[in-house]
């Protein structure tokens, strides 16, 4: 059973975000400016984290997943290996946060899985469905932000991140243009079934913008987070 999110009684839950996307959306850029506001203007803690890692030992299963070492073994190992990672992850701090009235915003979430491993990946939707009733169980985001960009534009954004830091791409960077179009349509997939947690984001905007968007989603939907925020409905 989750505790109520804050703005509920006393011992109150904090508010769970997830941020999604295709490779080179900007979650990374975002998530700072959003935990920059929020630090400043909620007077909640705020907790940025990352899957797959976050917990020393997800971060070691990070280093594995996205050097490649289960891709070939198939989708399925590597849903596994996904899982593994996120039940340290959820368990030394995802829900330790969330019961110490922080919010926490998280770079990648079960959504990741399910478009990645799933819809592109080709893993059926029954398995992923009962990883996540096993790992995840009520522990689910509040908000779902989905920075929604054309997967072309977002490769050539992690290319240049990857010129810049001297960095090659990884496992899944590395993967061929029409499985990225597949992970956008999944990402849309999933908002449409979920509208009620998901937000759209119009992540092909300068970046002043995007944060712009995702202020106002999260004032509409979290209002308790950002007092006082007027929406403008710059979410897509």
């Amino acid at each position: 059973m989750t505790l109520p999110r804050i703005g509920g009684s006393a011992g109150a839950r904090g508010a769970f975000i997830s941020f999604e996307g295709g490779e080179g959306a900007g979650k990374s850029t975002q998530i700072a400016r959003l935990a920059a506001t929020l630090r400043a203007r909620s007077g909640h803690g705020v907790c940025v984290t990352r899957e797959p890692g976050g917990s020393p030992r997800a971060e070691e299963i990070r280093t594995a997943l996205l050097g490649g070492v289960a891709k070939p073994y198939g989708p399925f190992a590597e849903a596994l290996l996904f899982s593994a990672a996120r039940i340290d992850h959820l368990d030394r701090l995802i829900r330790p946060a969330l019961g110490r009235g922080e919010t926490v915003l998280c770079d990648r979430f079960i959504d990741s899985t399910r478009a990645y491993q799933g819809a592109a990946g080709g893993l059926d939707a029954a398995v992923l469905d009962a990883l996540e009733r096993v790992v995840v169980g009520p522990t689910r985001p509040d908000l779902t932000l989905i920075l929604d960009l054309d997967p072309a534009a977002g490769l050539a954004r992690a290319a240049g991140r990857g010129a810049r830091t001297g960095q090659g791409a990884d496992r899944f960077e590395a993967e061929k243009l029409d499985f990225h179009i597949r992970l956008r349509e999944a990402f849309l997939a999933i908002a449409r079934a979920e509208p009620e947690r998901c937000a759209v984001i119009d992540a092909s905007r300068d970046p002043d913008s995007v944060e712009a968007a995702i202020r106002d989603a999260v004032a509409a939907r979290l209002p308790d987070l950002l007092p006082g925020e007027g929406a403008r409905g710059d979410a897509a």
